[in-house]
């Protein structure tokens, strides 16, 4: 059953899809942000698969930077929540931060396909890290590691432009006001959220309806 939460708590991952377009329902991400202890949609036998392998690229890269002489911390060690002036907590916690000396880099492993949320992602941990303690006075930039290639973010990406839009989809998702249900298939299939809570979600046999028409 779905708790109210005390204040609206939005994990960093939810937000990277929303803010380049590739996902439109912000509604699904207000009702986590709102509720704690809801019933989730099961999850698969992929999802366990692509934990290990996600576990076994962070335990490579880590193992290739400390050979290189990096101080390297791991996700739970890179935690953080800012608490925003309206009472809105920003959470999250990234792959891996190397540093040396006041430089350090951002990590972020991944093992799907590319994609542009993948840099919002980053670019997320990025403008928050330097507000915690162990990170503060840090020069700090980003790195996506994907299979075959890497992609360098700089610093310099966390600009004004950025941070009103992040900012701004915050705001729309701490309000008290909810945003409208955008259902739709592609969002519905990889959503959690279950009919309890949606009952406007789109289940599986709704998203592989195909319709025949006479036309063509």
């Amino acid at each position: 059953m779905a708790i109210p939460r005390s204040g609206p708590y939005i994990w960093v991952t939810w937000l990277s899809k929303l803010l380049v377009g590739d996902a439109s329902c912000e509604w699904a991400t207000w009702f986590r942000a709102h509720h704690k202890d809801y019933a989730k949609m099961p999850r698969t036998h992929d999802f366990a698969a692509w934990q290990m392998d996600h576990a076994a690229r962070l335990a490579e890269v880590r193992a290739d930077l400390e050979f290189d002489g990096k101080t390297v911390l791991t996700e739970r060690q890179c935690h953080f929540s800012l608490r925003g002036a309206s009472g809105a907590m920003l959470a999250g916690r990234p792959d891996l931060v190397a540093s040396e000396e006041q430089r350090g880099v951002i990590y972020d492993i991944k093992t799907g396909q590319p994609s542009l949320a993948d840099h919002v992602q980053l670019m997320t941990y990025m403008y928050a890290l330097p507000h915690v303690g162990r990170f503060r006075g840090m020069e700090l930039s980003g790195r996506i590691v994907y299979r075959d290639h890497e992609v360098d973010v700089p610093a310099s990406a966390i600009d004004d432009a950025f941070r009103g839009n992040l900012f701004s989809l915050m705001g729309r998702v701490a309000s008290s006001d909810p945003p409208r249900i955008a259902p739709s298939q592609l969002e519905c299939a990889f959503c959690d959220l279950t009919p309890a809570d949606c009952p406007q979600r789109i289940d599986g046999a709704q998203a592989n309806e195909v319709v025949d028409v006479p036309d063509f």
